[in-house]
Formats: structure tokens, C-alpha cells, sequence
């Protein structure tokens, strides 16, 4: 076991998540240890065995682990300095404001007491929404951190916030 600082990398479903393995990268060599926790439309955009390579660890998929022996959201939960959400979609960031727990990432987000920090991306037009404004600052007021968005070239094609 390692003494770095343990950080939950949540990954979820944008195009933003091919950049997580640039991301894993760095946070290792800052000296964190990255646990990797993708949600499945994340595995869309970048496979969980390219993060494990790069991580050094199990990169998580599923809640449910039938060959493990330990409660994997808990267990992830209780040993996080911090958790980091990126790329953040609005469906992220929708379901956490809202006490959503259907997947492994939102049930770790509901049981942590680490930081949470969020880097969002999106559309432009999502990121502008009411509705994610709303949820965004709902999060805020429980302390959740935001990092981002930055204006630049979306997948959509515009030149953007997102």
C-alpha cells in the first residue's frame, strides 16, 4: 500500500473522456494514487483497461463486483482525499444534485466525505441550461468545487464554453 493521497478519478460519458489517460498521468506523477471509477457510457470514449495500464490499478465499472469481497463504493468512498469528476456531464452533475445513486460513480459521490471537485464538459448550450445552472448550484452550496469550462472548440463544432 502506498502513502500517496488516494483519488477517485470519475470518468463519465463525454467525449472529454479521452482525455482521462493524459489526466491519470499527471495526477500520478503530482503523487496521488488513482483509482479509476467509469461510468458505462464513459467505456464508450476510452476503455477501462487503457486506465488501469496507466493507473496501476483496477479501474471500476460496475457496483456490483461478485468476485470481490469488499462493498466497492464504500470501500472507495472511505479511502478518497479526494474525488475528482471529469469530464462532468450534466447528467453527472444532474443526478448528484439530486441524490441519484444508480451507478457506482453517483453511489461513491453520495458516500463520501472526501473533496469533490468537478470539471465539467459539455455543449454549450447544456452547460448553459437552467437546469444545469440550478444543479451546479446546488452543488456548489454543498461544497462541491467546480474547475472549468473553458471556451474553446467543441465536438459539436462550435467555439464555446463547454
Amino acid at each position: 500500500m502506498t502513502n500517496a493521497p488516494e483519488l477517485v478519478l470519475g470518468i463519465t460519458g463525454s467525449i472529454g473522456a479521452y482525455k482521462t489517460g493524459d489526466i491519470v498521468r499527471q495526477l500520478k506523477d503530482a503523487g496521488f494514487a488513482v483509482t479509476c471509477v467509469l461510468t458505462q457510457r464513459a467505456t464508450k470514449f476510452i476503455a477501462p483497461l487503457t486506465l488501469q495500464a496507466l493507473s496501476e490499478r483496477k479501474a471500476y465499472t460496475d457496483l456490483f463486483d461478485p468476485e470481490g469481497t469488499q462493498v466497492i463504493h464504500t470501500m472507495l468512498a472511505d479511502h478518497a482525499k479526494l474525488v475528482l469528476v471529469a469530464p462532468a456531464t450534466a447528467n453527472i452533475i444532474g443526478k448528484f444534485a439530486s441524490g441519484v445513486a444508480d451507478d457506482l460513480l453517483s453511489c461513491i459521490l453520495l458516500a463520501t466525505r472526501a473533496k469533490i471537485l468537478f470539471a465539467p464538459a459539455m455543449n454549450v448550450h447544456m452547460w448553459q441550461h437552467p437546469s444545469v445552472q440550478r444543479n451546479i448550484t446546488t452543488l456548489k452550496r454543498l461544497g462541491v468545487r467546480f474547475v472549468g469550462p473553458d471556451v474553446g472548440k467543441l465536438a459539436c463544432g462550435y467555439e464555446a464554453i463547454g
